[in-house]
């Protein structure tokens, strides 16, 4: 069966093999598209938001994630008992298991997602690398996978230090190492080594350059089986720890409309590579001079979507829900225009005073910000119980704005709305982040909140520096009332005038 004979059969019920935040989102499209639903859950999701919103609910064992989410017998089982003719894997679980995309198909069920093939290429980094590398896409420099030790250290020393050590099973940051130096090589290979095989059951390895003042910027991506791929636009990623991304949003600060173009055409010739078909990521590595490498391709929605779609004003997930019907995308590259800005901040039930540990127990009160440009997904209610089985991931809080300016001062507000009681937050993280001279400013890159960036200082811009921000964005709010930006014409003069305002006071 051909890709486009896949993803052109018509449906009207959908399974949704997930929980939380991303299934009660899945839910919505489908029902404003007027698809029935079917949720599944596990025992300690019997209460769940989810459960009660999809039209039939079916028990899918305990509540580890390897009994219940991760079984894809069960789930098949399921969506042929309920009726349903397709499935939407949301993100994590099995969204980008390849050998689930085909016993989808093996059991005449759409999967609401690419190709098998395509995630088994692109889910394996190296096969990915030199997929991309032969449709023209730009690396960063790097080995083969499994050299000798004595040619990765000569590998290394070509490249220069400092340089990272990679599984090429890798993901989450699991079988990385930085190397700083040539006598902490073979310790780093070593110790990646153990971790890869843990995790993975692969313990091969690779060497990559490491990019210092890193960006991290991905490309959304939307391709129909008709062989249209688009672009809708960048977001900024760049604020991480440990791998795992915390706050993103909706231009980036450091991308205009000539360097949009060129990304976003990279990316959509990497996703032409693979016959590429439903959303899916590309995701760059950008240095200090505006060169982006690729670093990898998310074969699934994103958790940070909705800052895209607030920018667009593009559905992704009803445009999934489409691609998979066979339908054709509705827009060309020339209609998707990028308008405001947005910011989405991942509430996590962990403690961001003690070393960010992941928080467990019954939430008792919840209030949830309102008010315009603001939207909360969230999966969660007062009385519902944050188990250490899944993800701590409790909302994911979007603010849109005209400009940054006006989107930073909207979620700086919305923060400080959001109330949570009988679980720790990372809310306060996310207060200081908003508050912190150099996000404001838009200086910062991957290693920022790691290394220059601390709780114990909060170092809040009240008084007269709240007011300079709250002016600007005033003022560019009355420049652009009536303005649809195009990719690019954003004006950052006065960011720029805040940043040499702000160096000459420190």
């Amino acid at each position: 069966m051909t890709v486009r004979e896949l993803h052109t059969r018509n449906f009207d019920k959908v399974l949704i093999a997930n929980r939380g935040e991303i299934a009660m989102r899945i839910l919505r499209a489908c029902h404003e598209l007027g698809l029935s639903t079917v949720a599944v859950f596990s025992d300690a999701d019997r209460n769940a938001p989810h459960v009660r919103f999809a039209n039939e609910a079916y028990n899918i064992g305990p509540p580890a994630a390897k009994d219940s989410y991760l079984v894809i017998d069960k789930i098949i089982d399921i969506a042929h008992r309920s009726g349903a003719q397709a499935i939407h894997p949301g993100y994590g679980f099995l969204s980008e298991r390849a050998e689930f995309a085909r016993a989808c198909y093996d059991a005449d069920l759409i999967f609401i997602g690419p190709p098998a093939d395509a995630i088994d290429v692109m889910g394996d980094k190296l096969t990915a690398r030199a997929t991309v590398q032969a449709a023209g896409v730009p690396l960063v420099p790097g080995t083969l996978p499994g050299l000798a030790e004595e040619k990765l250290q000569a590998a290394a020393a070509k490249m220069g230090y400092p340089v990272l050590v990679k599984a090429s099973a890798g993901g989450g940051g699991k079988g990385m190492r930085p190397v700083y130096k040539p006598e902490n090589l073979l310790d780093a290979i070593a110790s990646a080594k153990r971790e890869a095989m843990a995790a993975f059951g692969n313990d091969t390895v690779y060497l990559e350059k490491m990019i210092t003042e890193g960006r991290h910027i991905e490309i959304q991506l939307l391709a129909d089986a008709h062989g249209t791929v688009l672009y809708l636009g960048e977001r900024e990623c760049s604020l991480q720890r440990r791998h795992q991304k915390l706050i993103e949003e909706a231009p980036s600060f450091v991308v205009d409309a000539d360097l949009r173009r060129q990304i976003g055409e990279v990316a959509v010739a990497a996703a032409k590579a693979v016959d590429y078909v439903n959303a899916g990521t590309i995701e760059f590595l950008m240095d200090k001079d505006k060169n982006f490498y690729f670093l990898e391709m998310n074969t699934r929605l994103q958790v940070e979507h909705p800052v895209t779609e607030l920018v667009t004003g593009i559905d992704i997930v009803q445009e999934q829900l489409r691609i998979a019907r066979g339908r054709r995308l509705r827009i060309s590259q020339e209609d998707v225009r990028i308008q405001g800005w947005a910011i989405e901040c991942r509430i996590n039930a962990e403690d961001p005073y003690n070393n960010y540990m992941p928080a467990t127990g019954k939430i008792t009160t919840s209030q949830l910000p309102t008010g315009p440009g603001v939207r909360v997904d969230t999966g969660v209610f007062p009385g519902y119980e944050i188990t250490p089985y899944y993800d701590p991931m409790i909302s994911k809080l979007i603010c849109y704005g005209e400009t940054r300016a006006e989107a930073v001062l909207r979620m700086r507000r919305a923060l400080e709305e959001y109330r949570i009681t009988g679980v720790k937050t990372n809310i306060p993280f996310h207060q200081h982040m908003m508050d912190s001279h150099r996000f404001m400013s838009g200086q910062f890159d991957i290693k920022f909140v790691e290394e220059r960036f601390s709780m114990s200082a909060r170092g809040a811009p009240h008084g007269m520096e709240a007011a300079i921000l709250a002016t600007l964005a005033a003022h560019q709010q009355s420049q652009r009332a009536s303005q649809i930006m195009s990719p690019g014409t954003r004006d950052t003069s006065n960011w720029k005038w805040y940043t040499r305002w702000q160096r000459l006071r420190l």
